[in-house]
């Protein structure tokens, strides 16, 4: 009896330590300090939310509400896998959209699970009709008090796969029509990095690696998409010139159903003129 009970105690402990590496949600905060942010965009939050994946967050998602409406966002960015091409669930995903677009206004990116399940037209079709703003190699204006600067959002590169991942990443940054001002990207794949620096986008939201799924404290991820093994760009800020990258380790688990030291994750970006 005596093992049978230890052996309860290391199962419960064990989901325990299961259960909340994969419903207890970090917020992550960065500030972005820039001398081409307009005067009226200091201090304004925009929180990002990559990768849910269909993966739930209380009744309602409620959990994940009470999180970004902590934050008190001035925007709010969807960077790509809202579901899963596995286990496809789209009013479970827009149950969290009805909430976000009573918060601030709402961007969206496509990511590369939403191109796998071959329902583009009825996803951004019913975003659309709750007032996101569907960003398909599109740019548009955020304007305050008469300033404003650009939020752009490019498709995944799997929509068209006889490209290369960059070559598509080129095109779709050109169809976006970016100008000079300070310029916001939406853009699921973060291994893109270096086209987003070479095309000096000021500051790229990104996701899609999930935060390596399985974490080792003070090494890293073990395994990304498109990354593959020990991947070298798993979650945090990015620098290459003039180019920052946000990366977020986003919420839910595709393939691998769990993760392991490794928090889901929104993230909180305060914007700072410099």
């Amino acid at each position: 009896m005596k093992k049978l009970g230890a052996l309860l105690v290391v199962l419960l402990l064990l989901w325990g330590f299961i259960w909340v590496n994969n419903h207890w949600i970090q917020t992550t905060e960065f500030t972005i300090e820039s001398e081409k942010l307009p005067e009226a965009f200091d201090g304004k939050k925009i929180v990002q939310i990559s990768d849910l994946h269909d993966a739930n967050f209380g009744e309602g998602q409620s959990s994940l509400i009470e999180k970004v409406e902590a934050a008190g966002p001035d925007a709010i960015f969807l960077t790509g896998d809202l579901i899963d091409s596995n286990r496809y669930d789209l009013e479970g995903s827009l149950t969290l959209v009805d909430a976000l677009v009573e918060m601030s206004e709402v961007y969206y990116v496509l990511g590369n699970h939403e191109v796998a399940v071959n329902k583009i037209d009825e996803i951004t079709e019913a975003l659309e009709q709750r007032g996101v703003h569907v960003l398909m190699n599109k740019s548009m204006d955020w304007e305050i008090e008469g300033e404003s600067v650009q939020i752009a959002g490019i498709n995944d590169p799997l929509m068209d796969v006889q490209q290369t991942e960059q070559d598509f990443t080129y095109h779709a940054l050109a169809e976006a029509g970016i100008d000079e001002r300070f310029t916001l990207l939406l853009a699921h794949r973060p291994e893109m990095f270096s086209v987003y620096a070479d095309e000096e986008i000021d500051l790229v939201f990104a996701g899609h690696a999930h935060g390596g799924q399985i974490r080792f404290p003070g090494l890293g991820g073990l395994f990304a998409p498109s990354q593959g093994w020990f991947p070298t760009m798993t979650e945090g800020l990015f620098e290459e010139g003039p180019t920052r990258l946000v990366l977020s380790r986003g919420l839910g688990n595709s393939g691998f159903p769990v993760r392991i030291f490794n928090l889901p994750e929104i993230i909180v970006v305060t914007l700072e003129k410099a």
